[in-house]
């Protein structure tokens, strides 16, 4: 049977989290969305089931998540990426990164882009032969032991699990194959699940701190307002503190010329990848004010009224995107009920390119 062109635009599923090694692999591997919109002539000549193809490609396009290169993300990106050259240098006392912040300000996104940047570059300088995992992503489970988290390292992994395994059989195992394999940076999110104060968490703070003893990695650590958490509190919090540094993720602000003008920058970014046939380049920018208002300058809820707006035209015809439909889109309620003075500026104000990816913003 033969394939249409918009047959080939359609991504197959993703079934494996990014927490394991394979799910892993194919984030990396991920390449920008290729879906174009049709010219009228071509669009008028689709059959019904190949225009139902077409439009499930665009429908699959917008629900992938558009990462944005916002100033957060480059300096997360950057500074991550600096303490790993930093690393090589030493075999104790290694620099980590703490990113912190709100839910839906692209704390998940950010590090998840790092781990991106990082893999890809040194996959390419890689020359030595054989098996290569430069990158672990995992996340904390609430209320997590240390045998839970050691166990989190080898699921990413892939290692068999047997019931009399313990903390330090499992623990040996993970760090003999990531050393073996030259794994240099571990992201950890959803650190904030790690309550220092219960002697579970302590302990799993411990574990970590182990972890990052044995093997030659980078570390970086994610979680919402962690600070409050109490991840720098106590004995191991100074620990912690004392070795990472700390990036705070934040809402944008609307208040000064300067901030505007990002705000400005991000939605133009988000409406640059909307492939829909009637909307007008620029009618979203001229909704900036009411975009903020909306979603608070919560980036991860600018991009879900964007993209919840643009499946809902593709599914009632309108093909764009009016104030009307998004004040018909249904918001998280961080969002639409935001804590005051939650919004501060990112750190500077530059053009953002936009790609797509799938992970989430978090």
């Amino acid at each position: 049977m033969t394939r249409t062109p918009a047959e080939d635009l359609v991504d197959p599923p993703a079934h494996e989290p990014p927490t394991t090694k394979e799910g892993w692999a194919a984030f990396i591997e991920q390449q920008p969305s290729r879906i174009e919109v049709l010219a009228t002539a071509r669009l008028a000549a689709l059959t019904p089931a190949e225009r139902d193809t077409y439009d499930d490609a665009r429908i699959a396009h917008h629900a992938r998540l558009i990462i944005v290169a916002t100033p957060t993300v480059d300096q997360i990106v950057n500074t991550g990426r600096r303490l790993v050259l930093l690393n090589r240098g030493t075999d104790t006392a290694r620099r980590g990164l703490v990113v912190t912040g709100d839910s839906g300000t692209g704390k998940s996104t950010a590090i998840k882009q790092l781990g991106k940047h990082h893999e890809l570059l040194a996959r390419r300088r890689r020359t030595a032969p054989g098996p290569f995992l430069p990158v672990v992503y995992v996340t904390v489970p609430p209320a997590a032991t240390p045998k839970v988290l050691a166990a989190e390292f080898a699921r990413f992994l892939g290692l068999p699990l047997p019931r009399n395994l313990n903390q330090v059989n499992i623990t040996n195992a993970v760090c003999d194959v990531l050393s073996q394999l030259g794994t240099d940076l571990v992201l950890v999110d959803e650190i904030h699940n790690l309550n220092l104060a219960t002697r579970v968490g302590a302990e799993a703070s411990d574990q970590l701190k182990y972890l990052a003893e044995r093997l030659p990695a980078t570390f970086v650590y994610a979680g919402i307002d962690v600070e409050r958490a109490g991840l720098f509190s106590g004995v191991r919090g100074r620990q912690i503190a004392g070795r990472f540094a700390s990036i705070t993720t934040t809402a944008f602000a609307y208040g000064t010329r300067t901030q505007r003008e990002q705000w400005a920058a991000l939605v133009s970014a988000l409406e640059h990848a909307l492939r829909l046939h009637q909307h007008r380049t620029g009618s979203l920018l001229r909704l900036s004010g009411y975009l903020h208002e909306r979603t608070s300058g919560m980036i991860g809820s600018l991009s879900h009224l964007i993209r919840d707006a643009a499946i809902e035209a593709i599914f009632d015809g309108t093909e764009r995107i009016t104030k009307t439909a998004l004040d018909r889109v249904v918001l998280d309620h961080a969002a639409e009920h935001p804590r005051p003075g939650a919004a501060a500026s990112p750190a500077r104000p530059r053009r953002m390119p936009a790609h797509t990816a799938s992970s989430g913003a978090a």
